[in-house]
Order: C-alpha cells, then structure tokens, then sequence
C-alpha cells in the first residue's frame, strides 16, 4: 500500500474490519464490499464507502483494501517467488550471435549472448509460471524458455534460427545437445516467407526514411542484405550459415558507407530475385516437422519433473 496515494471515488473496497454503530451493532462484517463516494484531500482524513445495502460508512486508509487487490492476497506475487530462484541456473544452451558470430564485427562490438532455459516442471505447473524469457540487458544476454524458443524455431524466426546454427556455442547440455543434432527439423520454406518479408517491409521503412529524414542506418542496410543472403543459402543447401566471409567485404563496405544506397538497393533486388528462384527449387519441405518438435519438447518437459 502506498501511503501517499489518494484512492479515487468509484473505486471498489473491501473491508478490513468490523464497522459497528453507536449500539456496538456490527453494519459491516469485516470483507464486506463498497465503493468509494467521497476521496479525502489526505490519507489523514477518512474515505467515505457506499456498501452494497447503500449503507454509507466512514473508513481509514488502513481499515480497506482495494477490490482487486484483495483478490490477490494469499497469493504470493510471481516476481517474489521467481525472485528466490536463480532462473539462469537453467540455462541449457547459451551461445554468440550477432556481428561477431557473423565476422562483421569491430572493437566497439557488443558480444550478444542467446541460448535457452529449462526451468524445473513444478514451477512450470505452478500459479506463479515461468516467463517466456530472461533478459540482462547490462550483459546483452536473453534466453528463451524451451517452448518460446522451438515456435519461434518453426516459425522460421531468423534469430532463433541463427542461435541453432551459430558456430560460437559457450554451454549446451545433453537436452540442448539433442536439439541441435536435430536442428533440420525446423527448416522449411517458411524460410522464404519469414525473411524476404522482413528484408522487403524494412526496406521500405528505409526508403520512407531516406525520403523524410534524408538519411537511414548504414548497419541496417547491411543485417538487411546478409539476412538474403542467409535466406537464399538456407533454401538452397540446407543449413542456416551464420559467418559471412565470402561476402564480409561487401557487407562491411555498406556498414562504412562507402556504398552508394543505389548500390546496396541494386543489390538488394538482385538478391530477391536470387531469393525468388531458390524457393522455387529448393528441396526444403513445405513446412517444419512439428511433430518431432513437439515430441521433443516434451521429453525434455518430462526429464525436469521433480528438479527444484
């Protein structure tokens, strides 16, 4: 409760204690309900509360909780309980991606850490949950919970995708081991959709830029142009290549601004149209093997049952 805060007229309370009249007769038990009519000017001074019987009585701060409030107690808040455990202790897979997976960083670089945690089954089934994922942004570290990470996975995320296939893994246990010797379960044709859609609505963006700011992000351009290309080999070979040697040179010509917007947009469309042709031929299946992801998951649902 904040001492301080005024609460306003209309809000529903519920009492904490026994309000009784002049006879010692009690008019309204203890948990009865009712709305605040009249807010004073201070939490010094009392609110004036309509019951549900359109009795009227007079109560301090102390003396109420607000509705939903009330509702909630006895139930321990969720941050409190996650706060007493160490959830990056379930981290089962931890790895570098970003520009120094890809070759293309500098010594201003961040290093971007991604991976997965397993958090232990009786917290998963329990009414405080898990969160989707944890996030240090002091680190530059987020890591998915397994589920959030294997849908993002057939969905074709290009991130999650590019943690699977990043040569730069710091910690993988046998759960997360497994994962990865079955990484081409989440590889499609999906993978056309997903990143030709984003390169294709992001250029746009850039090119609204270029026409009301004069300017766009040189670094953006190049993620952008290495996302095709990653998508173009995806389809065409099969795997998901994360460091970018053969084309470092180009990307990074981009990022320093010594090619022309006109250059990098002419590339570009060659690539969509390189883009275009690989998902025509590509041997990919037409969507991820959701089964075997689902058979997956829940094993390892199974092996943390019992783990707190």
């Amino acid at each position: 409760m904040n001492p301080n805060l005024i609460i306003p007229v209309g809000t529903q309370i519920v009492s904490r204690i026994d309000v009784k009249n002049t006879d010692n007769k009690i008019i309204a038990p203890q948990g009865a309900v009712g709305v605040i009519i009249d807010s004073p000017t201070d939490n010094s001074h009392n609110y004036k509360i309509r019951l549900s019987n359109d009795v009227e009585i007079c109560l301090n701060r102390h003396e109420f909780s607000i509705r939903k409030d009330y509702q909630k107690q006895g139930l321990q808040d969720a941050r409190d309980m996650l706060a007493e455990l160490n959830l990056y202790d379930y981290v089962i897979y931890r790895c570098v991606v970003g520009s120094r997976a890809f070759g293309l960083d500098n010594e201003n670089s961040d290093t971007d850490l991604r991976g997965i945690y397993l958090p232990p089954a009786d917290l998963h089934w329990s009414l405080y949950g898990i969160p989707e994922q944890l996030e240090n942004h002091d680190n530059e570290e987020c890591y998915w919970e397994l589920q959030k990470f294997i849908i993002l996975a057939l969905k074709a995320n290009p991130n999650i995708l590019e943690c699977l296939y990043t040569p730069m893994v710091e910690k993988v246990t046998p759960i997360a081991e497994n994962l990865l010797a079955n990484k081409k379960i989440f590889l499609s044709k999906l993978v056309y959709q997903t990143y030709n859609g984003y390169a294709m609505s992001q250029f746009k963006k850039m090119e609204q830029d270029l026409r009301n700011k004069g300017e766009i992000c040189p670094k953006h351009i190049m993620h952008l142009i290495r996302l095709l290309l990653s998508g173009i080999t995806v389809l065409k070979e099969g795997f998901v290549p994360v460091k970018v040697e053969a084309y470092r040179d180009d990307l990074l010509a981009i990022r320093n601004g010594d090619m022309s917007w006109e250059e990098a947009n002419k590339w570009r469309l060659d690539l969509h149209e390189k883009f275009e042709y690989s998902f025509s031929n590509t041997i990919l299946p037409d969507r991820p093997n959701y089964e075997k992801a689902n058979a997956f998951l829940i094993e390892a649902r199974k092996s943390m049952v019992s783990s707190l």
